[in-house]
């Protein structure tokens, strides 16, 4: 049996905040989350790796349920290798579980993309892709931010499954329009077939959101972006997000996309637990070198730290985030770490069913990482496997 101890280590396990504790690791799951005064006792092999966590926080690996690419690497190069090297790269900031995510763009780029992604799955040395997330192509042509215009389409059935058979059963979950002619018959497909959809790039009316809320649409993409605002006479997506507390979101926390006094009133008006911290990274973030493109378009960063179009900068791309920067910023905005390490971790895995991750629970798969009070993260783990140790 292999096993390692993290000793000295200040735990937020989704569940309390543990000062100066121990977690055992036996054979690439968690074992035990002790306090340190119990070691003593413990009885161990006598081949237990030791790693002095220093009294940094200890958490379970970060999960990037929306990302496109990183370091030079992307979906939309159709190719499997651009995916394990995404799935390198993000091992490197804690990252030890993300949905590669596909772009709306031409059918057969998608199909492309998606075909890549599930080449990748089995053969990562790093972070474990958990599958695909679809990112239209059944969205508002009205609200395409940084997808490709020419890969909008109506609602259509067949299509929708020719995607999701493409996907090989991998295909976790999917951008809609709620307001989309025949929209509701595509949510209640997908809800029988496991697949979580998220309101996104839509236009949609308050009423639109909770009838979608009703067959099963329970989750938003990069809320407060490529969406319909807030208004008093038609609160839009934005305030049927806000309204209805069962209604789950992601937000991009880089202080571009999202002003922080807006995350602060998000999380008086919804449970902390209805909230996904993702990036939206293009394959520019972290590019050492070359032109950058996302999705094909030419990008370059804005002053405010953000991808945008080269010709237009009112048209934000994505986001130049790694997850634990997002963490990082989100804690300096007065959020207690506690519930941001959630939002990062146990929330992302409950809400997609990730039934092995996202907390420190005996049984689970030993997805670590230890990081410091500048949020550098020194120690990775995943499946109990020592990825990086400074």
């Amino acid at each position: 049996m292999e096993s390692t101890l993290i000793t000295n280590a200040n735990v937020i396990s989704g569940f309390a905040s543990l000062p100066d504790c121990a977690v055992l690791i036996e054979d690439g799951k968690i074992a035990d989350v002790f306090n340190m005064k119990r070691l003593p006792s413990k009885k161990l092999p006598a081949t237990t790796r030791n790693i002095d966590a220093k009294g940094c926080f200890l958490c379970p690996g970060l999960i990037d349920s929306h990302i496109h690419g990183f370091g030079g690497y992307g979906t939309e190069d159709m190719d499997p290798n651009s995916i394990l090297k995404m799935s390198e790269k993000l091992a490197d900031y804690g990252i030890t579980s993300f949905l590669p995510t596909v772009y709306t763009d031409t059918v057969d780029n998608m199909l492309g993309a998606e075909k890549a992604i599930i080449q990748a799955m089995g053969h990562e040395k790093g972070a474990t892709i958990r599958g695909i997330n679809l990112e239209g192509p059944f969205i508002s042509p009205d609200k395409i931010g940084g997808q490709n215009p020419l890969g909008v389409q109506p609602v259509d059935m067949d299509l929708f499954h020719r995607f999701i058979e493409a996907g090989e059963g991998k295909v976790v979950c999917m951008t809609v329009a709620p307001e989309l002619k025949n929209m509701r018959e595509l949510a209640l497909d997908a809800t029988k077939k496991g697949i979580v959809l998220l309101a996104g790039h839509t236009d949609a009316r308050y009423e639109n959101i909770v009838e979608g809320m009703q067959c099963g649409i329970l989750h938003s993409t990069h809320f407060f972006n490529a969406m319909s605002r807030l208004h008093h006479r038609n609160p839009g997506t934005v305030g049927a997000i806000m309204i209805q507390s069962d209604m789950q979101c992601e937000i991009i926390a880089d202080g571009v996309h999202v002003h922080p006094e807006l995350i602060k009133l998000l999380l008086r008006e919804k449970p902390s637990s209805n909230i996904v911290l993702i990036t939206d990274s293009l394959k520019p973030n972290k590019q050492r070198k070359g032109p950058l493109f996302a999705n094909g378009r030419p990008a370059k960063l804005s002053s405010a730290g953000a991808f945008v179009d080269i010709e237009d900068e009112s048209v934000l791309l994505g986001s130049a985030l790694v997850l634990i920067d997002a963490v990082k910023n989100m804690v300096r905005w007065g959020v207690p770490i506690e519930q941001v390490i959630d939002m990062s971790t146990k929330n992302p895995a409950r809400i997609y069913h990730f039934n092995d991750i996202g907390t420190l629970t005996p049984g689970k798969n030993a997805d670590i990482i230890v990081f410091d009070e500048n949020f550098i993260v020194n120690t990775v783990l995943i499946n109990g496997k020592i990825i990086k140790e400074d």
